[in-house]
C-alpha cells in the first residue's frame, strides 16, 4: 500500500512560507519540495478554505501563512487536508461470516481505534511554532544561515 505524504508535504510548504520575508509563489515552493506546481496548489487548496494560508495574484502575490504559528496544530492541518487516513494496515475482510475472524477483526478494530486515537491526540498537542523552533535549533546546529539551508 502506497503511503499517503500529503501531511507530511504539506507541513514542508509550510515551514517554507514561515521562513519566506515575502509571498512565495506555487513554483517556488515546488522547487523546495521538488514537485510541480500543481500538487502544492492541491495541498494548500484545502488549507486556504479552512483559514490557514492566504494566496494572492499577480505580481509579487503567492502563498503566505494566514495566522500564527502557535494557533495551528498538526491536528489542524491534518483535518484541513481531507483526513487522510492513518492506517495502512486494516481487516482482511470487512464483514466476516467466520466466528474466529470477527473476534480478530473486534481486537484489530479496538486497538486501531485507540492507536488513531492517540496520534490524533499528539497531532493537537504540536503546533506549527513547535516545528519551526525545531528546525531552526536544526540549522544554527550545523551553522547553516536561512539563505543556505532554503533548497528552492
Amino acid at each position: 500500500m502506497k503511503r499517503d505524504s500529503r501531511l507530511s508535504g504539506v507541513l514542508h510548504v509550510l515551514l517554507h512560507m514561515a521562513e519566506a520575508e515575502a509571498p512565495l509563489t506555487s513554483d517556488e515552493l515546488a522547487r523546495a519540495m521538488q514537485t510541480n506546481p500543481v500538487v502544492v496548489r492541491r495541498l494548500l487548496g484545502g488549507l486556504r478554505r479552512a483559514g490557514f494560508v492566504h494566496s494572492e495574484k499577480g505580481h509579487g502575490g503567492g502563498w503566505t501563512i494566514a495566522r500564527n504559528l502557535a494557533a495551528i496544530t498538526l491536528r489542524n492541518i491534518y483535518d484541513a487536508i481531507g483526513q487522510p487516513n492513518l492506517m495502512a494496515m486494516g481487516n482482511r475482510t470487512e464483514a466476516p461470516g467466520c466466528l474466529v475472524e470477527q473476534a480478530v477483526n473486534a481486537a484489530l478494530d479496538t486497538a486501531f481505534r485507540d492507536a488513531e486515537a492517540l496520534l490524533l491526540a499528539r497531532f493537537a498537542d504540536v503546533t506549527l511554532a513547535q516545528l519551526a523552533a525545531d528546525f531552526h535549533a536544526r540549522m544554527i546546529a550545523r551553522g547553516l544561515t536561512r539563505q543556505e539551508h532554503f533548497h528552492g
